[in-house]
């Protein structure tokens, strides 16, 4: 087995401590600081990507790391900020949702199949960008005021909210053509 500690999946490390950070923030109105942890957390994804394949340092632990890092910032600031009724509780509940039935499709696979790998879609990749941009723009309305960042944020809620419904359905209709191969 390779060592999982690799450059990358520090990287992967630092933001998945950097999510409780965040949240917290957030749930205590220091939204500038909150938007610049936010910042580093969305860099440092950027960054563990970029050096595992430069470094040719990828690792399953990595592969695994690296979703859940992910999921636990977004799902984390987008709870946070409907606590705070700052974004809509709807869109927690549509985040949620997909990230539970992915989750639970997932486990189920593990249990009662062959099947190990399941590799991000497309839609997801789409998802998760849409909602990393509706994040920032509601933790920018919270720090600066400005009205462009309500403009923002309700233009992105909605494509957000439709990407993640659709990149559910999709890793739905993949993993049931998985089950049903394997």
């Amino acid at each position: 087995m390779r060592n999982w500690l690799t450059v990358p999946n520090l990287f992967t490390l630092a933001r998945l401590a950097l999510a409780p950070v965040v949240v917290y923030l957030i749930l205590n109105q220091r939204h500038m600081a909150a938007a610049a942890f936010f910042a580093i957390a969305a860099a440092t994804d950027l960054i563990d990507g970029y050096l595992a394949r430069t470094l040719h340092s990828a690792t399953s632990a990595g592969a695994y790391l690296d979703p859940i890092a992910d999921k636990l910032l977004l799902s984390g600031v987008f709870l946070a900020l409907a606590v705070i009724r700052s974004a809509p509780l709807w869109l927690v509940g549509v985040i949620f949702g997909r990230d539970l039935l992915i989750l639970g499709s997932s486990g189920a696979a593990l249990l009662l199949t062959h099947l190990r790998a399941f590799p991000p879609s497309v839609w997801g990749k789409a998802s998760t960008f849409f909602q990393i941009l509706t994040a920032v723009a509601y933790l920018a309305r919270n720090a600066f005021g400005f009205p462009i960042f309500t403009i923002l944020c309700a233009a992105l809620i909605w494509p957000a909210a439709a990407l993640t419904v659709w990149s559910g359905i999709d890793y739905g209709w993949r993993g049931w053509r998985l089950v049903r191969i394997d």
